[in-house]
């Protein structure tokens, strides 16, 4: 039994156009993803909390201001998305979460960097927006590819925002490389421009995302007011809860993903941390280090989405976990510049492609009627635990000074994970979504 043909888009977009403005959404907010872990975490540690002053408060903040707003966003995301669900309009939640994560990372290079709350403040909400918005741009992946296209898809995604981001962080390397030549001498503004440049190119290349893309899902005739939409989702999180036995795979497969995602997301977001404090890798290094990354994980994305249509998503998957698990043991042992290199470039290869391959996973066991609440919870065990990851690495930092000893905890996450995922049925998991069984 197979889905039922895709449907074709509202406004008469062709599907080709819908594929690549989808794509596109990756291609703009990873302009925050790149930039984040380079200009703005600099930004944060050693300008508006700098270390001769605040000790390690920037690291901290750093830290504990991703792992907040992770913890906000796993609370709010099935709720929002069982909101987009009531009213068909995944579309305007992803330009309401989008365009206003971009407005508020343009206000962290506006905001004075003497107004440190403030700029704390702004840096929350950005984290927070570019979470939740995720969870619409994620929803709309089941609406427009198949079992076949899904893999690819997912992937060229994936893609397509490594090259985005890069090409954003280069933008940001030519105003600090040619700064004086254009009276940017201050180091500074070159960052604060850095930061305006995240926001604006995460916005910019929003637009086409949002002018193509169509809620597949006919509108309801009155389309409730915002606190009863609000309400009714609380109970259709409640009814997804209860209705969620149902897809015991899928289920299977998200506990799976909630403990190995939080090893990649702390890895990804706490290894400049590790890299300034623990190596003293410079500005300069760590956004050639970030930048390498970002060139090698296209290929890497595509590799591995190529292997996931010939060997199956949960081979592919099981094969990056493993390389997952041997990175972070080896990062423990590492006390050079030149060997953190060598792993980065690993990294790269199995960075994006584990992301896309379970993001593909997560939409062949998706019941069609209820995407953006079931990715609504894709976004919730993502979350989950990767707050607690984040926040226990900021503790270790409060209490030891060091990133060191963090890294090994993470291990047990990854293995915990593939313990979970390796129990996963993917093709009994497309049955049960294609049942789509639900009590009301």
């Amino acid at each position: 039994m197979a889905r039922q043909p895709i449907a074709s888009n509202p406004a008469g977009f062709s599907r080709s156009a819908e594929v690549l403005a989808w794509a596109t959404y990756d291609w703009a907010n990873s302009a925050y993803s790149t930039l984040s872990i380079t200009i703005l975490v600099n930004y944060l540690q050693r300008v508006v909390f700098p270390p001769e002053r605040y000790g390690n408060t920037g690291a901290v903040v750093w830290a504990w201001g991703i792992a907040g707003s992770m913890l906000l966003a796993a609370i709010l995301s099935p709720v929002v998305g069982a909101m987009a669900d009531a009213n068909a309009n995944k579309r305007v939640w992803l330009a309401a979460t989008g365009f206003g994560g971009a407005v508020a990372a343009m206000a962290l290079g506006l905001v004075p960097p003497d107004w440190p709350w403030v700029v704390v403040g702004f840096f929350f909400l950005t984290s927070l927006l570019f979470e939740l918005s995720l969870g619409f741009y994620n929803g709309f992946l089941p609406e427009i590819a198949d079992e076949e296209t899904m893999n690819r898809m997912s992937a060229w995604g994936y893609a397509l925002g490594y090259i985005g981001g890069a090409l954003a962080l280069v933008l940001a390397i030519l105003i600090m490389q040619f700064g004086d030549a254009i009276g940017v001498s201050d180091k500074t503004l070159q960052l604060r421009i850095g930061l305006v440049i995240m926001g604006g190119w995460w916005g910019l290349f929003t637009l086409p995302t949002i002018w193509v893309l169509r809620d597949r899902q006919p509108a309801p005739e009155h389309r409730q007011a915002f606190f009863a939409a609000g309400r009714q989702a609380v109970r259709a999180v409640g009814s997804t809860l209860k209705n969620v036995r149902h897809y015991r795979m899928l289920v299977v497969f998200l506990l799976g993903f909630l403990f190995y995602n939080d090893g990649i997301q702390t890895v990804i977001s706490q290894a400049s941390t590790f890299a300034i404090k623990d190596l003293q890798f410079d500005t300069g290094e760590l956004i050639g280090l970030i930048l390498m990354i970002q060139f090698l994980a296209m290929p890497g994305a595509l590799l591995v989405g190529r292997l996931g249509d010939r060997m199956g998503q949960k081979a592919t998957l099981m094969g990056c976990l493993a390389i997952w698990v041997g990175l972070v043991v080896t990062a423990y042992f590492i006390h050079s510049k030149a060997a953190f290199w060598a792993l980065g470039a690993v990294l790269a290869m199995v960075m994006g492609g584990t992301q896309s391959v379970s993001r593909a996973m997560m939409g062949a066991m998706t019941p069609e009627r209820h995407t953006a609440e079931f990715f609504g919870f894709f976004n919730l065990t993502g979350k989950a635990t990767s707050f607690m990851g984040t926040f226990v690495f900021g503790l270790v930092i409060l209490f030891t000074g060091s990133s060191r000893q963090a890294i090994v905890s993470l291990v047990v996450f990854f293995l915990i994970g593939w313990a979970f995922a390796a129990r996963v049925d993917v093709a009994e998991g497309r049955r049960q979504a294609l049942e789509g069984h639900w009590d009301e």
